[in-house]
């Protein structure tokens, strides 16, 4: 055994009994709190439960109605993303305003940037929008997935947004020092949970598109998920931690950058600094590199890297690199996952004021999450064209679309 593939099978291991473990703890806490609510009186089990099963609901549905939208009329929901969430997520800021305790006044404070940043964000996005719409409708227009595919997948990740946060209710019962710890832990794993649900039918949607791009092949989904789950299980789950991280390090980076510019020499030298660290570390972790794994079965590292290099060696990294897609499901998942935090944390402070904040968190967060796995097969479509496009650059079929020519100015600027 490789010590590729060693390590895919330790990661492997390591999630399916972080899974029994968390269900475990998940029972255990909702049954520790239903007994607690029945004896202290201190915790209204409905109360809490209705208004977050409720918004956990409404994420699978707004999450389907993304990507309906999306492949139906993908031009107008790409820039109805790029504007409806800042201002969803102000609205979240001026309600965490309205319930008025020292957590969430510290949230609206955070929404409220992040709203700005969105705002500029979109401005600063704007004229390139077209050249966006056009990469995707080419990607997802070619014999996209079944509807039922996607639904069932928006159904997965519902309902283990709906079974992870019963045990979060359970431990807010007690509200002992230990109950944040599980709390932690409970919102860790369901993170982790969601990016490998979502990575696996990214996976299992690329290998279908990669065959249609790069060999006009049909390849049953059935066929392409069952070999997702035999081989590509382990890959999955290294780079649903690696891709984030890479992802988070690389937009400090350059927001370092753009803060800095040529002003500061110090500022500039630590932006350069950044930068090349980010350059890097982006070869090693990359969502481009889920194609190689699904299609080859190949290591996430050692995918990213090849597949990184063959953008290198196209020239078209700077192009790949501005990709407006991964925005786009970005921002659609903020959209979602703020639509779902005003439904639970209003329905909340009108019914219980004090589990107001909480509630509004632990619903935004479900929403993103789900949002984000209902959106997967967008992002899979336009990650198999360019790879197959940079594995097969003479094929006629993928012209219309070609990278190299869907940015004139092909600007850092992803989410």
């Amino acid at each position: 055994m490789t010590g590729g593939n060693f390590f895919n099978k330790l990661f492997q291991y390591i999630f399916y009994f972080h899974v029994l473990l968390v269900t475990i703890l998940v029972i255990i806490l909702t049954i520790r709190g239903a007994l607690s609510a029945v004896h202290t009186h201190d915790f209204h089990p409905k109360e809490w439960y209705m208004s977050v099963l409720a918004s956990t609901a409404c994420a699978g549905i707004i999450g389907f109605t993304w990507q309906a939208f999306t492949r139906t009329s993908p031009s107008r929901t790409v820039r109805v993303a790029f504007w409806l969430s800042p201002l969803l997520t102000c609205a979240i800021g001026i309600l965490l305003i309205y319930i008025g305790t020292p957590v969430s006044s510290a949230a609206s404070a955070i929404a409220f940037l992040s709203a700005l940043i969105q705002s500029l964000y979109a401005c600063w996005v704007n004229p390139r929008l077209e050249n966006a719409t056009r990469i995707v409708k080419i990607s997802i227009g070619h014999r996209p997935p079944k509807v039922m595919v996607i639904l069932l997948s928006i159904i997965i990740g519902t309902l283990c947004s709906a079974f992870l946060v019963t045990g979060i209710g359970g431990a807010t019962a007690t509200r002992t020092k230990v109950d944040s710890l599980f709390i932690f832990l409970i919102i860790a794993s369901f993170t982790w949970t969601m990016q490998i649900i979502r990575n696996t039918m990214h996976v299992a949607v690329s290998y279908v598109k990669y065959m249609q791009f790069a060999h006009n092949i049909d390849v049953a989904f059935t066929a392409a998920f069952k070999s997702t789950i035999k081989h590509s299980m382990g890959s999955i789950c290294i780079g649903s931690i690696l891709v984030p991280i890479v992802g988070v390090i690389t937009g400090i980076a350059r927001a370092v950058s753009l803060v800095s510019g040529d002003v500061d020499e110090f500022m500039f030298s630590c932006a350069d600094c950044c930068s090349g660290i980010a350059s890097r570390l982006v070869a090693y972790g990359n969502r481009w590199g889920f194609v190689h794994a699904g299609v080859y079965n190949k290591g996430m590292v050692q995918a990213s890297i090849e597949t990184w290099e063959l953008f290198k060696t196209h020239g078209i990294e700077k192009t790949i690199d501005s990709d407006l897609t991964s925005s786009f499901c970005f921002l659609t998942g903020v959209a979602t996952g703020s639509l779902c935090a005003l439904i639970g944390g209003i329905w909340s402070f009108v019914i219980h004021r004090s589990y107001a904040t909480g509630v509004t968190m632990y619903t935004f967060l479900t929403g993103y999450l789900v949002s984000r796995v209902a959106m997967a097969w967008v992002q899979a479509s336009v990650s198999a064209y360019y790879v197959a496009y940079s594995d097969y650059p003479q094929n006629q079929e993928l012209d219309a679309g070609r990278p190299s020519n869907m940015m004139e100015d092909p600007q850092r600027s992803r989410v």
